[in-house]
């Protein structure tokens, strides 16, 4: 199209994205669709001549929006909150309308370095050690991934590379699959589905802790494990560390854990999950729950969880960085011994520019924003566990440490999932349940741009109404 009529389809565009955020209060958080509902929307086959931008525009409400799940939405109480901010869309603009792919330092310099210098900002703002920060004790340092199930994966790669040049300079006379089928990565049975999936695909046994009633891994239950897999000839790689699960926000002992990994004589890979909690240690008052980091690998965090940065930005720190270097004739620079190549740091070789939201939104939200965020949806989750403990119907089922609520019927398993049945039948709002330790319960999370207490006292209401 011409740059006159992208210019007043953008307008348009961002009026319908103002006015959506505005009046999203309207909208039910999920759609009242089955599978298979767009194929009866949308023709079999593209068109063969351009429609116009009037044509597309008049189809979003019908197409796109029939079927949305609005994340933001007030009644939105599912998983963990995804970010949003227009500071994030306008870096997003940018990043779209000035097209890169920043594989090296060559591919973009901007790109590279913007992104090297925003994961050193976050890194302060989180007061992580030292050797996650470019330039800092080492060679570690910083790299934006889409998820965090990405970066298990590429550190888990990343260890099981260490693993095997050691393991192979030892005797030459493995194969690297001899090596490959002694491995262990351990983890909580709390623990995100990520791990156990980044044990598949890197082909290397799983094995899950039991993180008992509390959902809490300890040292003691890591050292048995490492003990018994020893002695039968198995090589402890990898230990994937939890600060805030998704099914209760609970936190692994990474003090005691990291104590286990650096006494082994091998030095076992230890990285910290804290895809949830980790924004929260942008405040003072919650670094309690990362006592012990200093002692990790890699730590990883979503920013566009709980830090106003739209998805995708996963920020991964580690300061062990050259574990997944592999190079081309074409893909070589004149300055590639004295840049960063981020490509080394990821699965795929090309990568966006998501620093630019980093920027944008540490720019015109700054430190204290940002805080004041995290503090008002730690307070909401407070406000709504008060109004649980206030009916006797119900109990608290983990504690209430940041933007999670844990609650369940004081009653048997059933009834719980039958409460939950009615809840999304009703569609006013919308959770998801877990289960710890065989116990069933519902999950409200706090935290969202559009979360308050009247949204709160809504999604009380309605739960009281469905018991």
């Amino acid at each position: 199209i011409e740059p006159e009529t992208f210019r007043n389809a953008a307008t348009t565009m961002i009026d319908y994205v103002i006015k959506y955020h505005k009046e999203i209060g309207n909208r039910q958080a999920f759609p009242d669709v089955e599978p298979g509902f767009m194929r009866d929307l949308l023709p079999s086959d593209a068109p063969k001549a351009g429609e116009s931008w009037e044509d597309v525009y008049s189809d979003i409400e019908r197409v796109v929006m029939r079927g949305m799940t609005h994340w933001n939405a007030p009644g939105f109480f599912a998983y963990f909150p995804t970010a949003s901010s227009f500071p994030g869309l306008l870096a997003d603009i940018l990043c779209g309308g000035a097209t890169c792919i920043g594989f090296s330092w060559a591919a973009s310099p901007s790109c590279t370095e913007m992104e090297t210098v925003m994961m050193d900002w976050l890194a302060k703002a989180l007061d992580l050690p030292q050797c996650f920060i470019h330039g800092g004790h080492g060679p570690g340092g910083g790299v934006i991934q889409g998820t965090a199930s990405e970066s298990t994966l590429i550190t888990l790669i990343a260890a099981r590379s260490k693993v095997i040049r050691r393991e192979l300079s030892r005797d030459p006379n493995l194969s690297m699959y001899d090596v490959l089928s002694r491995m262990v990565v351990y983890t909580s049975n709390c623990s995100h589905s990520s791990v156990e999936k980044a044990g598949l695909l890197a082909m290397i046994e799983v094995r899950k802790l039991d993180a008992g009633r509390e959902g809490i891994v300890t040292g003691k239950t890591l050292q048995e494990a490492i003990d018994e897999d020893k002695k039968n000839n198995k090589i402890p790689t990898f230990v994937c560390a939890t600060l805030g699960t998704t099914s209760c926000c609970s936190y692994d002992n990474v003090d005691e854990i990291g104590r286990i990994c650096k006494c082994e004589i091998e030095d076992i890979w230890l990285h910290i999950d804290a895809a949830y909690a980790g924004a929260a240690l942008i405040c003072p008052e919650f670094r309690h729950i990362a006592n012990g980091i200093q002692r990790a690998t890699s730590f990883n965090f979503n920013p566009h969880k709980w830090l106003m940065v739209n998805f995708d930005c996963s920020a991964l720190c580690s300061y062990l960085s050259n574990s997944a270097n592999v190079d081309a004739l074409y893909l070589e620079h004149e300055t590639q011994q004295t840049t960063i190549d981020y490509r080394h740091w990821q699965i795929p070789l090309g990568r966006r520019y998501r620093s630019l939201k980093v920027w944008f939104v540490l720019r015109m939200v700054g430190i204290d924003g940002l805080q004041s965020h995290i503090r008002r949806g730690v307070a909401e989750a407070k406000y709504f566990e008060s109004l649980v403990r206030k009916d006797e119907r119900f109990e608290i089922v983990f504690p209430v440490t940041l933007g999670l609520v844990c609650l369940k019927l004081k009653l048997e398993n059933v009834i719980n999932e039958e409460l939950n049945r009615k809840i999304q039948d009703d569609r006013r709002i919308h959770l998801v349940p877990s289960t710890v330790h065989g116990i069933y319960f519902l999950r409200v999370a706090t935290g969202s741009v559009n979360c308050s207490r009247q949204a709160l006292d809504n999604c009380w209401d309605v739960i009281r109404e469905m018991a």
